[in-house]
C-alpha cells in the first residue's frame, strides 16, 4: 500500500506515464508549470489520474527525480562501462588502455545526453534546484545521483586512481559542467563532438592518473 495515500500502488505503466509527462512539462514550462491536473491533461488521462499515482505535490516530484534516474541510467548501459585493465600488461600500459576506455564510456555518455536527450537535462536541472528548497527531495535526488557516481568511482579505481572518490568529484563536475554549458549555457549553441568530448575527457583523466 502507498503509505501516503493509503492506495495500492498504481501499475508501472500509468505511473511511468505520469512521471514522463512530468519531466516534460518541466523541461518545456518549468516548475510553476507543473501540476497534477497539467500533467493529466498532457499525457491525455482522466482529471485525478496523477493524484491517484501521486497524491500530494513533493509525491509527484520525488516520482519525477525516479523516473528520472532510470532514463538517465540508460543513456549508458552497463555493458557499455569498462572494466578492469588487462592483467598482466605494464602500469603505463594499463593506465593507458584504463584512460582511454573511461574517455570512451563518458564521451558516448555525454554526447547522447547532448544529442538525444536535452529534455531530461533541463526538466534535471528543475529538480535540482527544486531539491535545494526541499530536504525531503534532496534525499531522494541524492540516492538517485549515486547510481551515476558510483560507477564512475569504481572505473576510476579500475584506472589505477589512488583517490577515486576524490578523482570522481572532479570527473563528475566536469561532465556537469559540459552538460550545462551546452545545454543551458555559454555553448548551448553547439553540441561538442564525440571525438572532441573524447578527448578533453581523456587530458582530464590523463592528469588524474599519471604518475
Amino acid at each position: 500500500m502507498n503509505s501516503r495515500s493509503g492506495r495500492a500502488p498504481a501499475p508501472a505503466p500509468r505511473r511511468e506515464l505520469v512521471a514522463d509527462t512530468a519531466l516534460t512539462l518541466l523541461a518545456e514550462r518549468g516548475m510553476r508549470g507543473l501540476t497534477h491536473r497539467a500533467v493529466d491533461e498532457a499525457a491525455g488521462l482522466p482529471q485525478g489520474s496523477t493524484s491517484n499515482v501521486a497524491r500530494t505535490r513533493a509525491a509527484l516530484l520525488e516520482t519525477a527525480v525516479r523516473r528520472l534516474a532510470e532514463r538517465e541510467a540508460a543513456v549508458l548501459t552497463l555493458r557499455e562501462l569498462p572494466g578492469a585493465a588487462a592483467e598482466g600488461a605494464g602500469a603505463a600500459a594499463r593506465t593507458d588502455d584504463a584512460v582511454a576506455a573511461v574517455a570512451e564510456a563518458l564521451s558516448l555518455a555525454l554526447h547522447r545526453s547532448l544529442t538525444r536527450h536535452r529534455q531530461l537535462l533541463v526538466a534535471r536541472y528543475e529538480l535540482a534546484l527544486e531539491a535545494t528548497r526541499r530536504p525531503e527531495l534532496r534525499a531522494v535526488y541524492d540516492r538517485a545521483g549515486r547510481a551515476f557516481r558510483e560507477p564512475v568511482v569504481a572505473m576510476l579505481a579500475a584506472a589505477g586512481s589512488p583517490d577515486p572518490e576524490r578523482h570522481a568529484l572532479g570527473v563528475v563536475a566536469w561532465c556537469d559542467g559540459v552538460l550545462f554549458s551546452c545545454t543551458a549555457g555559454q555553448f548551448h549553441a553547439a553540441v561538442p563532438t564525440r571525438e572532441a568530448l573524447r578527448a578533453s575527457c581523456a587530458e582530464l583523466l590523463d592528469g588524474m592518473l599519471r604518475r
